[in-house]
């Protein structure tokens, strides 16, 4: 039986006196988290412990997936010293995907990651209501239920307890529960403030929760409608897309240097605009979006974690996120493949499997 840490305190004084502890021991060199820094929410690296008042890693926003960032800093060379990193459920399961495509490194890393109740969308956060949102948010999760405003996906996400994380965080009343997953968590957490004993987290409790993600999740599915979409359904999704390429810039797993869509190669040039023009008489420019939209989830579906970023950073209100989540399972389900659940088990999309999908006809 693994330990459970008790601190007392709101969630985000929780965890600031137990980074604290890790900065002042010397158990770790810095902390990677979400914080406030000149009027807006970001994600912080810091290495003061005078500095952690800046830390607020349970506030439900996502100004990007921390997965993009982590690769960022580690994909060329890992960190040279102990860092302890704070990131939902969605982000570990993406950054362990990046790991096995060679784009970060997990050494020196100590993932804490709490038990998730989902992320309000970029709208409050634009209008300046953000914290006006949270009391609602709070008292929406001490029911286990799903607070308004959160994004479609966070509302149908099944995956809220933490895969593979070193250390899982649950608030409880006025305290915060430490579930010490690993060795190195319990090294890091000796001497801690709070009180130690032992626990595990006990799932059948988040039953209720389950209950609401996944009939959520079937709503969802549900209005997509995507078994009957079809070409009228693609252009009536899609048409409206503006071809700014935003949900595959904050993708996590969209990591290529160049996108292939991108590239000059690719573009129309005058002769291929003036072909279609004596084709069709006039088209839209830029062309081929749809074509985009169904490149990227044809290469990211199967390692899709349902984020949301994707969603909430459309111009369009093209609901990307809830069309890829669909799609995703549905290829991850042929394969039998959770997107960040095992370091070691390969993407299948980068494997050969001989005899596999025996059952498909030609």
């Amino acid at each position: 039986m693994s330990n459970v840490l008790e601190i007392k305190g709101n969630p985000n004084e929780c965890v600031r006196k137990f980074f604290k502890h890790l900065l002042d021991s010397g158990k770790v060199e810095g902390i990677f988290a979400l914080g406030k820094q000149d009027e807006g929410f970001h994600y912080l690296l810091v290495t003061d412990s005078a500095k952690l008042d800046d830390i607020y890693p349970f506030t439900p926003f996502m100004p990007e997936n921390a997965a993009n960032l982590l690769s960022r800093l580690t994909s060329i060379k890992k960190f040279s010293k102990r860092i302890a990193v704070f990131i939902r459920p969605c982000e570990l399961r993406a950054f362990i995907e990046l790991v096995k495509r060679e784009q970060a490194t997990r050494e020196n890393i100590i993932f804490i990651s709490p038990i998730c109740g989902g992320v309000l969308t970029f709208k409050p956060y634009a209008e300046g209501n953000l914290e006006n949102a949270l009391p609602d948010y709070w008292k929406a999760f001490s029911k286990k239920e799903n607070a308004t405003g959160i994004r479609p996906t966070c509302g149908a996400c099944e995956h809220f307890i933490p895969l593979n994380a070193d250390i899982t965080v649950f608030p409880v009343d006025d305290s915060c529960e430490f579930y010490l997953n690993t060795p190195l968590a319990e090294e890091v957490a000796k001497d801690a403030p709070g009180e130690t004993s032992e626990g595990e987290l006990d799932e059948t409790t988040f039953a209720p929760v389950m209950d609401i993600r996944k009939a959520e999740k079937e709503k969802l599915f549900e209005q997509l409608n995507l078994e009957n979409f079809g070409i009228d359904g693609l252009i009536d999704t899609y048409g409206r897309c503006l071809g700014c390429h935003g949900c595959g810039t904050v993708c996590p797993i969209c990591f290529c240097a160049l996108c292939t869509f991108d590239a000059k190669e690719n573009e129309f040039t005058p002769a291929l605009f003036e072909n279609e023009l004596i084709k069709r008489g006039a088209m839209r420019i830029p062309p081929n979006t749809i074509f985009y939209q169904l490149g990227r989830v044809t290469h990211m579906g199967i390692s899709c974690v349902g984020c949301g970023m994707c969603s909430d950073v459309c111009p369009a209100d093209i609901p990307v996120s809830s069309i890829f989540l669909r799609v995703g399972e549905a290829s991850q389900a042929i394969f039998d493949y959770l997107p960040g659940k095992d370091y070691e088990e390969p993407v299948p999309l980068a494997a050969f499997v001989e005899n596999e999908l025996t059952d498909i006809e030609d």
